[in-house]
């Protein structure tokens, strides 16, 4: 049901890792909890995160929810296209839903994300 190439938090993103590079995004589960998307706030490119530390929000009709930055690293791209369609993230949440893209400044702190299958058992406590 995830991807098993991502990693993901425990506050429900996921990881895409090439390179030192981190593709972010919130996981289908994420999406379903919030129901319709309406708005998506990010932050600029050239902005600088520490690993957990909140890098945006979003709204759905439901509540709003706050987004954490899963690694440590600086913004290289931010999704555009999410500023006019943000319902994006609940159709597509792993292709065309992406996020943000961080340089990573410690590609190890990749290593204590959890796998898809942690990540699964995470959701059924």
């Amino acid at each position: 049901m995830y991807p098993g190439n991502l990693k993901y938090s425990k506050d429900h993103e996921w990881v895409k890792i090439d390179g030192i590079t981190a593709t972010i995004g919130i996981t289908s589960h994420a999406q379903s909890e919030l129901g319709d998307i309406v708005y998506i706030e990010l932050p600029k490119i050239g902005a600088k995160f520490s690993a957990m530390k909140e890098f945006g929000v979003v709204e759905s009709v439901k509540t709003v929810s706050t987004l954490y930055c899963p690694v440590s690293g600086e913004i290289t791209e931010v999704n555009s296209i999410l500023s006019s369609k943000p319902e994006i993230v609940n159709t597509d949440p792993y292709g065309r839903g992406w996020m943000i893209k961080v340089k990573l400044s410690d590609p190890s702190e990749a290593d204590k994300l959890l796998s898809s299958k942690e990540y699964e058992a995470l959701l059924k406590k």
